[in-house]
């Protein structure tokens, strides 16, 4: 999310940084390029005069006057401008009322609603460790039953059976008397969505909050939409008390216009973000934090707490003495990498967040995303054991053999096996001088070794 934003940004900031003063005149051609970036990453007209009119008043008062690196202020004052147009802080789910607190969810069909509700009962019962029960009201279609049923049991929650031919009201009131009987810490509740806004369908959802008064309502809305996200929100928020909102498909949006414009508009928080398919990718919003991101200093807080939780210590451990007694990094511990990357919501999450990443090319970007590493894995699980512990024995029959068994080609092969040499230098390196060889392997300022980015990407 934000790329094109923050390749545009970017530009701005580089061309003001190299200014020795701000003068009115330089001043209005940069927030004319500010505005245009803006508009291009289809943020709301209102949110977009607002942003352009706060930021020239501070630009022009004694904060840039008196600073000895105006360019710098400038950009800290960009930086607090869109916080403060997100929200300033993270607001997380409100849960404090009597058990079952229930969390009631709405939005539009194809929002990415039910896969949001799996994500969110992973999101509470693993790190807030809650006992959840899910349900879906959404009779009208039966495959949303039945991808809930699927989707609970992957994510480890309890699930509550519901049917098409209920009453959407009838299954949320057994549901919510389960949960009682069952001590149930939270109570999920997923609602039947629709192509459009329609008097039916907000008929029914006001129902459903009447019937429940959920401690949270929560609107899932898709950021591939852009303005129409913006305006769908606002019409959710007028017909039911919304606290907050969950902004889907954030991975494939490069625009990211909704995420800075629906609280000024709705006044309504973003609660969380979907960055994935995985059930996994469900973060946090915090506005700072994205901020950070959007100006290309990346998000070094989250990225070290995703490193926290996804890292298996005891692995990480293992490798370490391993690479201290010199038997060497292998294609086995390499595999082992692969799988880390995956628990922390997959490589394309965590670059994401690395500062100076948005200004990386898209070719380079393409080296490195779920599907290389999938396929770098599958051609790993088709060599014998002794291929992974001595890579050196693998011969030309022997790389036909590998391509055939992981459905790829030789080149594919010859590929994984050029990477891993380097992966293997940049392990050399960082036993022997840590992480500043290390950088200086990849070429200093987020360069890239001779054949792109080693796909392990960095040492866990």
């Amino acid at each position: 999310m934000f790329s094109n934003l923050s390749e545009r940004l970017d530009g701005v900031m580089k061309r003001l940084r190299g200014q020795g003063r701000l003068t009115e005149e330089n001043l209005q051609e940069t927030l004319r390029e500010v505005r245009m970036a803006l508009l291009e990453a289809d943020v709301a007209l209102p949110v977009v005069r607002e942003f352009v009119k706060d930021v020239k008043e501070r630009a022009l008062g004694e904060e840039v006057k008196r600073s000895l690196t105006p360019g710098q202020a400038f950009v800290k004052i960009v930086k607090d401008e869109l916080i403060r147009v997100m929200g300033e802080t993270n607001d997380g789910l409100d849960l404090s009322a009597r058990p079952p607190a229930v969390v009631m969810v709405a939005g539009l069909q194809g929002a990415g609603k039910t896969t949001s509700v799996a994500k969110l009962a992973r999101f509470l019962r693993e790190r807030d460790k809650k006992k959840v029960l899910v349900v879906s009201c959404d009779v009208y279609r039966p495959a949303a039953i039945d991808q809930l049923r699927t989707l609970a049991a992957e994510v480890e929650v309890d699930f509550f059976p519901s049917s098409g031919d209920q009453k959407p009201v009838a299954i949320a009131a057994a549901a919510l008397e389960h949960a009682r009987r069952q001590f149930h810490d939270v109570l999920l509740v997923d609602t039947a969505g629709r192509l459009h806004v329609d008097e039916a369908m907000m008929a029914e959802v006001q129902d459903l909050h009447q019937a429940l008064n959920p401690v949270e309502t929560l609107f899932v809305v898709d950021s591939m939409t852009g303005q129409d996200a913006v305006n769908t929100a606002k019409a959710f928020d007028e017909a039911l008390p919304l606290t907050g909102v969950i902004l889907t498909k954030t991975d494939g949006d490069a625009r990211g216009g909704a995420a800075l414009s629906i609280r000024h508009v709705t006044g309504k928080p973003i609660k969380f973000l979907g960055v994935g398919e995985k059930t996994k990718a469900l973060e946090p919003f915090h506005p700072e934090r994205v901020a950070s991101r959007i100006l290309g200093m990346g998000d070094v807080l989250s990225l070290v707490e995703e490193v926290e939780r996804g890292v298996d210590r005891d692995e990480a451990e293992k490798l370490n003495r391993k690479l201290k007694s010199g038997k060497g990094f292998d294609l086995e511990d390499f595999r082992q990498q692969m799988g880390q990357l995956g628990k922390m919501g997959g490589i394309g999450s965590l670059m994401d967040k690395l500062p100076g990443m948005g200004q990386m090319s898209e070719k380079v970007k393409g080296q490195v995303n779920d599907k290389e590493v999938a396929r770098l894995v599958a051609i790993i699980n088709s060599m014998t054991p002794l291929e992974r512990r001595k890579p050196d024995v693998i011969s030309g029959s022997r790389k036909r053999r590998i391509a055939a068994g992981s459905g790829t080609q030789v080149q594919d092969v010859n590929r994984l096996l050029k990477q891993f040499k380097q992966m293997q230098k940049m392990m050399k390196q960082f036993q022997k001088g840590g992480m500043k060889k290390m950088m200086r392997q990849l070429g200093g300022r987020g360069g890239l070794p001779p054949g792109g980015m080693p796909p392990g990407g960095f040492p866990m």
